[in-house]
């Protein structure tokens, strides 16, 4: 008798790494050391540029935002894998399952868009200095980041009502940490060629800002090569290099994460799992940072605040 996904007693095992204890108890001890370092890094970043007058312009004003979006995408999924752990639990209830789901994609394409307005506001600044203030208002600012939120919900929700409305019958074991889509899919024992189609669309619509930040940089690039001096190709590489770093991070993950096959979930794919879930909102402040001087003189400020006060 073929079970109706509405039930609310239809729940979905989450294996995670599927391996041995000691594997899950490794992977449980990484989780629970890099999740504060994300929350605490991120949201120092957000406090830092909140708090120093200097720090309130276009560039940093997006990287506040792309730490909030860090915060949120970990803390999706962190959580409920740590609190399962420790009860013993891999279980995670439909509703459950759907909202991580909705919310990882969110986060993927709001991540993805936000990236591509900061690679945008770069090549503005290389390219356009002189109208840089016009084209990069504040008004301006906040159109490209609300855009982010806005497409990030749009492309999330017609994943997650389709999967909602398809049936799954015996096993409901998804092989991942969290429930994602592909994963969903292949335990589904409904048609799921229209789901199939519909996210062909949505990883298009994940892809339109990898060819922005791509054109936003040949776009830089074209211009760093007609300055003579070599003092403007290093202050361009400076300006740009963590923002680079950052978008190869990312996408490097991305594609380890999709472009693999799923009919097995070995070792080396948890792995990849946890680099895109954890290690990178987890390495994004400390690369902003790292060769920022006003980000490290922000901080400072911030810091010795908090200690006299």
């Amino acid at each position: 008798m073929r079970q109706d996904n509405h039930s609310s007693n239809l729940d979905f095992v989450l294996l995670g790494v599927n391996g041995p204890q000691e594997q899950e108890d490794i992977f449980f001890i990484l989780f629970l050391f890099i999740y504060p370092i994300i929350l605490i890094g991120n949201l120092l970043i957000i406090l830092a540029i909140h708090s120093d007058i200097r720090l309130h312009n276009p560039m940093y004003f997006l990287l506040a935002n792309l730490s909030c979006v860090d915060i949120f995408f970990s803390s999706v999924t962190i959580p409920k894998m740590l609190v399962n752990h420790i009860v013993g639990s891999k279980v995670i209830s439909f509703g459950g399952c759907l909202a991580q789901m909705y919310f990882m994609i969110d986060m993927a394409n709001t991540d993805s868009y936000i990236l591509a307005a900061m690679a945008y506001d770069r090549a503005v600044a290389i390219s356009r200095p002189l109208h840089y203030t016009t084209i990069m208002s504040p008004r301006a600012c906040v159109l490209l980041v609300a855009a982010s939120w806005v497409i990030g919900s749009a492309n999330a929700l017609p994943h997650t009502l389709l999967t909602a409305s398809l049936s799954f019958c015996g096993d409901r074991e998804v092989v991942n940490f969290y429930c994602d889509i592909a994963s969903l899919l292949k335990l589904s024992c409904s048609d799921i060629q229209f789901n199939v189609k519909m996210m062909y669309l949505g990883v298009a619509v994940f892809s339109m800002p990898f060819i922005g930040i791509i054109i936003s940089y040949i776009r830089v690039f074209s211009t760093v090569l007609k300055v003579p001096s070599t003092k403007g190709v290093r202050k361009a590489f400076s300006t740009c290099g963590s923002h680079l770093t950052v978008v190869s991070l990312y996408y490097g993950t991305v594609m380890g994460m999709y472009f693999r096959p799923l009919t097995n979930y070995s070792l080396k794919d948890a792995v990849v799992t946890v680099m895109y879930i954890a290690v990178t909102p987890m390495l994004n402040p400390f690369i902003y940072t790292m060769r920022n001087q006003d980000m490290k003189a922000a901080l400072g400020k911030l810091f010795k605040k908090r200690i006299s006060t």
